[in-house]
């Protein structure tokens, strides 16, 4: 499964006269464009220093920028601080109708470190899960890599590499630390939606995979219509509005386990569904294999493929300390190594019986799993390999994350899922050790409210290029 179908609009009340606010991110978080921009808050994104390496061993230092995504920031009259979105829903008596909120309502600039505790220095970045400030509190945060003010640094990922360096020892179960490429528009939606008016700069136009209808904007127009507040989160809901798109998840992960996967859609770049054809997050449980895109994906965990002794504190790659994660794009495979004290450490092979010994995502394992894990095959009936590989050859949006799940809980990613086979599992239930009541996000953020990703040192450039060992 993506991160992202993990992730709910969050709200923003704050401003200069009203400062009560709960901002909720469940991982993947899902966000679109927004109408207008408001004056209350500069926005002034924080910087990112990244590197593009070459063939013959040079490289390039990269001065980027990072944007916080749209649909965390504060949403109000274009004219005054009333909020158009609060509590799980708009406010009808501030704006009334699509037309009224697209045309009245304004996002705001982002407070990046006080409000959402995104604190970059260097060529690092680290993302808070919560984060306190005056009499309330952030919940998780989603950032794009921009290359400029008003445009999104794009990657191309086939026949390339990505390296990066992550410290994610406090972030324990149920929490989501994601790097996930997405096929979001260079500038945020504004070109192709003349109703967007901040772009890019404002970090508006997002969309993956589960063709998110929590977004409050989509394709630039207010997603007001038959909107309906989430039961499980008090500060999100569902319009009848989605954005699709492909995405390569890169990296789900907490302490305790992680996954690799591609989602593939029938067409890669941003488009708009209705209802029930968006996001499988909404429908009932027996049609979640129904949705547009390929909810699921194609994934790669060592845990569920049955290599429990591989990741973990202590273990082969020991995640109470920093460590490199590399990913290398083929034709032919997506593989995925790692490095810690200065020695490489391989992706395990799975150990399942049915599944090829070899790692990393291949058609052979896309197909291989599905059958055994008794899941249609949703990447195959989207186009398989040869339609992921369209993906990778396109531009993409580079997107961090950290996050807890009001839904699922987070037990795709590193607990026993589905959980009516928690008694009995069948082969690809367990995808970690983590304890089913232990990943409520209430526990979450009680037990671990100073849990923290930190990001650095990403290299990116043509496989063997971004690191020597």
């Amino acid at each position: 499964m993506a991160s992202v179908l993990i992730v709910s609009a969050a709200q923003h009340t704050y401003s200069p006269t009203m400062t009560k606010t709960r901002l909720t991110f469940l991982g993947s978080l899902a966000f679109a464009a927004a109408q207008q921009v408001g004056n209350y808050q500069n926005e002034t994104h924080p910087k990112l220093q990244w590197s593009k390496c070459a063939a013959d061993g040079g490289y390039q230092q990269i001065s980027g920028e990072l944007v916080m995504d749209a649909n965390l920031r504060w949403l109000h009259k274009v004219d005054d601080w009333r909020s158009c979105f609060a509590d799980g829903q708009w406010d009808y008596k501030v704006c009334n109708s699509v037309e009224n909120c697209t045309a009245n309502c304004a996002i705001e600039g982002a407070e990046y470190s006080y409000v959402y505790g995104v604190k970059s220095g260097n060529d690092s970045v680290s993302q808070q899960l919560v984060t306190k400030f005056d009499f309330s509190q952030n919940v998780g945060s989603r950032i794009f890599v921009s290359a400029s003010k008003d445009k999104y640094q794009m990657f191309t990922l086939l026949n390339n590499e990505l390296a990066f360096d992550v410290d994610l020892s406090t972030v324990e179960c149920g929490i989501n630390a994601a790097l996930h490429f997405v096929a979001m528009d260079e500038d945020g939606g504004m070109s192709r939606y003349p109703g967007n008016k901040a772009g890019a700069e404002y970090g508006t136009g997002y969309c993956d995979s589960s063709c998110p209808r929590s977004l409050k904007f989509v394709a630039g127009k207010a997603n007001t219509e038959m909107w309906f507040p989430s039961e499980t989160d008090p500060v999100a809901g569902a319009g009848l509005l989605g954005a699709c798109c492909s995405e390569f998840a890169v990296w789900n992960s907490n302490a305790h386990s992680f996954s690799m996967s591609s989602h593939i859609c029938p067409r890669d770049d941003y488009q708009v569904c209705y209802g029930k054809d968006c996001d499988a997050w909404w429908i009932e449980p027996g049609e979640r294999y129904n949705a547009r895109c390929d909810f699921w994906g194609c994934g790669y965990n060592p845990y569920r493929l049955g290599a429990t002794d591989f990741y973990g504190k202590g273990k082969k790659v020991d995640t109470s300390r920093k460590f490199t994660v590399v990913t290398q794009f083929g034709n032919t495979n997506v593989t995925q190594f790692f490095i810690q004290n200065g020695t490489r450490i391989d992706m395990p092979d799975p150990t399942l019986e049915g599944l090829p010994e070899h790692n990393g995502l291949t058609p052979e394992i896309c197909a291989k799993s599905s059958a055994l894990f008794n899941e249609p095959d949703r990447f195959g009936l989207n186009g398989g390999w040869q339609k992921h590989l369209k993906m990778l050859s396109r531009p993409m949006v580079l997107s961090m994350s950290i996050s807890d799940d009001h839904y699922y809980h987070n037990l795709w990613l590193d607990s026993t899922y589905p959980i009516d086979q928690t008694d009995h599992p069948v082969p690809g239930t367990v995808r970690g050790d983590c304890l089913m009541d232990d990943n409520d996000p209430q526990v979450v953020e009680n037990m671990y409210p100073n849990a923290k990703v930190v990001w650095s040192n990403i290299r990116f450039g043509p496989i063997g290029s971004t690191v020597k060992v």
